[in-house]
């Protein structure tokens, strides 16, 4: 019985233990608090999403209350590591030590690649590294978000088409601080898929007393023919306020310009290279178009009395409308190249055609004499 008590003990205690760690949210913790360059440590953490991706970094000049002051720029990106958690949401990985680009106070950083923003840091020395004192918080006003953060607009025709995608990040902030905040000057940047995000300035005029909320509004725009998920960050002091994720969808216009493009241009080309075709063909001829719809027709010889009276093959010579038709040739008519005097004849006296024509001497003019 009282082995069965300490077990159920221990059961519960575990299980409260996994149940604090899941409210407390993500944490990290390193193996090693401090280690030089070159060497690696053990990053482990608890309490993430099941099977999500996280990049642990190095960074400079941050500390686990305040955070990474000045972004990921701080961190050596360069030598970072990308680890999955498991079902349980933990994981084990190991991170080359190297030094980040600022002095430190450092710290090993985590953080959700995609998804839902989740982030969590742990102390750590780089040994042999500058350290220098973080830079002081503003002292007076301090603004917090208090509600969602939302994107207001959609896109147009121009947008499906490649415009420059543009909304309107919508928040309220409020000032818990003890002093009023003129003109606050808020960071804004998007970031695609594992890419860090890209900052701007934006500054909201207007005065935010202590202890009052007020509403904000600040355009955000991505590049042109951007599409995909993109996360919208917001940053204030160093500090990031709020993420909104942004589901972009494709300029499907520009793929139909390019459809068309592809349709229309060689359709265009064909049709010109057949017009010059037909303008440099020989004008008896058909035009190319015609003589590529139609076969070719057939063209039969014509008698050989039709070839004597200079008519050529497959073309008729129609006479003018005036002119009344001539007389169709008799069969008696004599060649042109016979006279009446000079008919052959045959033995039998009769005129023959099929034989060759007889010479007389008789017949033959005489040129500069008189009669005989």
């Amino acid at each position: 019985m009282l082995s069965a008590g300490v077990l159920a003990l221990l059961l519960v205690g575990l299980m409260t233990g996994g149940a604090r760690a899941a409210e407390d949210g993500p944490a990290v913790r390193v193996s090693e608090e401090q280690a030089g360059t070159g060497g690696t440590v053990t990053v482990s953490g608890t309490g993430w999403r099941a099977d999500t991706l996280l990049m642990l970094l190095i960074c400079g000049r941050a500390d686990p209350s305040r955070g990474v002051v000045g972004g990921t720029n701080s961190c050596a990106n360069a030598d970072g590591r990308a680890v999955t958690t498991d079902a349980e949401g933990r994981f084990s990985r190991r991170l080359p030590v190297v030094e980040p680009p600022v002095p430190c106070p450092c710290v090993v950083h985590a953080a959700t690649a995609t998804g839902p923003k989740a982030q969590a840091d742990t102390e750590f020395q780089v040994a042999g590294h500058a350290v220098e004192p973080l830079p002081a918080e503003p002292a007076g006003g301090r603004l917090s978000v208090l509600t969602d953060t939302t994107l207001d607009g959609s896109g147009g025709l121009l947008t499906w088409f490649g415009a420059p995608p543009a909304r309107t990040l919508v928040f309220t902030v409020g000032n818990v601080g003890t002093e009023a905040v003129k003109d606050p000057v808020f960071e804004l940047g998007a970031s695609h898929g594992v890419f860090a995000p890209k900052w701007e300035e934006q500054q909201w005029q207007g005065t935010i007393r202590a202890g009052k909320k007020a509403r904000i509004e600040l355009p955000v725009e991505l590049a042109a023919g951007a599409h995909g998920d993109y996360t919208v960050s917001l940053k204030y002091s160093g500090r990031i306020l709020a993420e909104q994720p942004w589901d972009v969808g494709r300029p499907w216009g520009v793929t139909l310009f390019w459809v068309l493009v592809c349709v229309v241009v060689p359709a265009a080309v064909f049709r010109v290279g057949m017009a010059v075709v037909d303008r440099v063909a020989p004008k008896h001829r058909r035009p190319l178009r015609d003589r590529l719809r139609a076969p070719f027709p057939l063209r039969l010889p014509l008698p050989f009395p039709a070839r004597l009276a200079g008519r050529r093959p497959g073309r008729t010579p129609s006479a003018p409308p005036s002119a009344p038709p001539s007389p169709a040739p008799s069969p008696s008519t004599t060649l042109p190249w016979f006279t009446p005097d000079s008919v052959p004849h045959t033995a039998s006296g009769t005129a023959g055609g099929l034989s060759a024509p007889h010479e007389d001497p008789s017949t033959f003019p005489t040129f500069g004499k008189g009669p005989p």
